[in-house]
């Protein structure tokens, strides 16, 4: 009983910090808008995709519109706030985030509520009309959920050349893949944290490292580690960015631990309204215990993918809120020829 003393407090604390987190924001939330100053933008974006026969759209389709309001606003000097609702697809609204910040953004603040995690830097800029890809990079799509996100309280701030993020909320659950982790609610009463560092070297140049870790299984016995690095220079419109990942995963008894890792690699060259680029990204993901029927050990086929992919694109921006791309992406697995290759075209515009 003395040994599992420690984890019963954290399991109680954790949830105490929860429901506090809860009952500040719910508070706040209706007291901060008779005296607060906001602002709304939004943003849509439409694509089309054509690929080879062994793609998912061989014969080209036009989908995927989607699109954003996010309203944003100080209460006073001490406080700020964020509620952002992104439309994934046709019939699909999320809640992207939703939290009131305490303290000075440039210095020092805290947020509370539910925000996007600052695991390397895609994951916090993956709106279409934040980056130039139309298609999530391997390394982005496959380490942690799409627009991963997390319930808890964020510690943010500047100092010098020093940039810092520090946070602990319900973490991400077991799912079939990293991909299906995404949670709101605790699924085991155990915090996860984990935090980003950068800092800026100076002549464009900034270097950062990500880090996580949580309890991701029902019963609170098997953790999930994320490690992250990414580099970026920048010179008069020359841009080269790489970006690190990998995933320690912890599997039930007599099952060796899943691991993933990834590295992409993206440069890219502004000449006018028109950004020419060309990316490579690899990631290898070896699981023996996850995959499609994970939960049945007579169906269950783990995980085992290597593959790569060079993306070559054009971003053609008339406006400073307008936005055109075209990408190709050559994709290859290794030891298996697959004609997937898939040509896509995308439009984003941002009020």
């Amino acid at each position: 009983m003395e040994k599992r003393a420690p984890r019963r407090r954290v399991r109680f604390f954790g949830a105490l910090i929860g429901r506090a987190a809860l009952f500040i924001l719910g508070v706040l939330g209706l007291l901060l808008p008779a005296a607060a100053q906001y602002k709304l933008n939004g943003y849509l974006s439409a694509q089309y995709e054509n690929g080879e026969r062994q793609s998912d759209f061989p014969k080209g389709t036009f989908g995927w519109p989607r699109g954003g309001l996010l309203f944003t606003g100080t209460a006073g000097s001490l406080f700020t706030y964020d509620l952002e609702a992104r439309f994934k697809s046709e019939n699909r609204l999320e809640i992207e985030e939703a939290w009131v910040g305490v303290g000075n953004p440039a210095s020092f603040r805290a947020r509370l509520g539910l925000y996007l995690v600052p695991f390397g830097k895609y994951n916090t800029a993956n709106r279409p009309h934040q980056n130039p890809f139309i298609q999530a990079p391997l390394l982005q799509s496959q380490l942690y959920p799409e627009s991963w996100r997390d319930v808890g309280v964020l510690v943010e701030g500047k100092w010098s050349g020093l940039g810092y993020s520090v946070y602990m909320g319900n973490g991400l659950r077991e799912g079939q893949d990293l991909e299906a982790g995404q949670q709101f609610e605790d699924n085991n009463g155990e915090m996860a944290a984990g935090g980003r560092a950068s800092f800026t070297l100076g002549q464009g140049f900034e270097v950062g490292g990500s880090y996580y870790r949580g309890s991701y299984d029902d019963q609170g016995q098997r953790n999930l580690e994320l490690w992250g690095a990414d580099a970026s220079w920048t010179s008069q419109g020359f841009l080269i960015t790489y970006e690190y990942g990998k995933a320690l995963i912890d599997n039930p008894a007599g099952y060796d631990r899943g691991i993933t890792e990834g590295h992409f690699v993206l440069a890219s060259l502004t000449v006018g309204g028109f950004i020419p680029l060309v990316s490579y990204q690899t990631l290898k993901y070896i699981d023996p215990y996850h995959g499609e029927d994970y939960l049945d050990p007579l169906l269950a086929v783990g995980i085992g993918r290597d593959v790569s992919r060079w993306a070559v694109g054009l971003v053609y921006s008339p406006a400073p809120n307008f936005m055109l791309k075209a990408e190709y992406d050559f994709n290859g697995e290794a030891g298996v020829k697959l004609d997937n290759d898939t040509f896509l075209a995308q439009v984003a515009f941002l009020f």
